[in-house]
């Protein structure tokens, strides 16, 4: 979901209703399957009134709003919600879920994808709007800490339910069975965002396109953990608020790299050597202020 127009993003819908009508979608049903139509119609002859097109945009409004349902369902009950609890936040009956998906991986998948996408959607748009590439990375940490802290439990959702994050099967059984990467959205959703990281920082540094995804992973995974470790310990004295752990985390990703590297621009980040003889402490007088190079970046 993109930020609303008050800067908050969210996991969990704002709109939209979850109350689904069981006796539409019999109607609607009854309907396309030839009950009450012509007679042309239910022996199989294409019809003219539409009634296929009617069906499919009848289908995916019916599963955009299951899913909303679902979202909100993990949203109050948790990440381990069940289908009696999804239906019946649906306002519909485990009967009329499944006409939509075929297990509760399916809706779990669907969901999954639906989240991921409004995660990635938020931050595209954090980081296009940043001035530069230092205040994208900081906007980028900024709209994901938010989003989590919205709502932990569809976050939890998507991390830890395995259908989602790519730990139910092996790649190669995921393979096999057709499903790919689809049956993961989570970690295509983490191999975007590592290609989204990654162009701020090679906007800055003359390194390799290796080097640039290496670094995105790893600064991928160190804002999953310090965000997951803040929920964890947000209530707790002396943990830090959202935004000071936004600029922490930020500063400490992009110091770290960016200041190695405008020391030596291009390559591998210089062994540490003990001097021969300790330096002298520069003089009162001679002391100066150097700016900062990283400041404009």
């Amino acid at each position: 979901m993109l930020p609303a127009p008050g800067g908050t993003v969210r996991l969990t819908p704002q709109t939209g209703s979850d109350d689904i009508d069981v006796a539409t979608e019999d109607s609607v049903d009854a309907s396309v399957s030839g009950v009450g139509a012509r007679p042309e119609a239910r022996r199989g002859v294409p019809a003219v009134d539409g009634r296929s097109t009617r069906w499919d945009e009848h289908r995916a409004a019916r599963r955009a709003e299951l899913i909303r349902a679902a979202s909100k369902a993990v949203h109050r009950g948790g990440p381990g919600v069940s289908m009696d609890e999804i239906a019946a936040a649906s306002g519909t009956s485990k009967s009329i879920i499944y006409r939509y998906f075929d297990d509760k991986t399916g809706l779990q998948v669907a969901l999954g994808s639906a989240v991921v996408g409004q995660m990635h959607d938020a931050l595209t748009q954090a980081a296009e709007a940043a001035e530069t590439p230092r205040r994208a990375l900081r906007a980028m940490v900024g709209v994901y800490l938010e989003m989590i802290e919205s709502s932990p439990n569809v976050y939890y959702f998507v991390t830890r339910t395995s259908a989602v994050a790519g730990t139910e099967e092996t790649a190669g059984q995921a393979a096999a069975s057709g499903r790919g990467a689809s049956q993961a959205p989570l970690a295509a959703f983490l191999d975007s965002v590592i290609e989204l990281v990654a162009e701020p920082f090679a906007r800055v540094t003359d390194v390799p396109p290796a080097d640039a995804a290496a670094w995105a992973a790893g600064a991928v995974g160190f804002v999953r953990g310090a965000g997951e470790w803040w929920l964890a310990h947000r209530d707790r004295p002396g943990t830090p608020d959202r935004e000071q752990l936004t600029e922490r985390v930020a500063a400490w990703l992009w110091s770290g790299p960016v200041g190695v590297l405008s020391q030596n621009p291009g390559g591998t980040p210089r062994p540490e050597t003990a001097p021969a003889t300790p330096a002298a402490p520069a003089s009162a007088a001679s002391t100066t202020t150097t700016p900062d190079p990283q400041e404009n970046r």
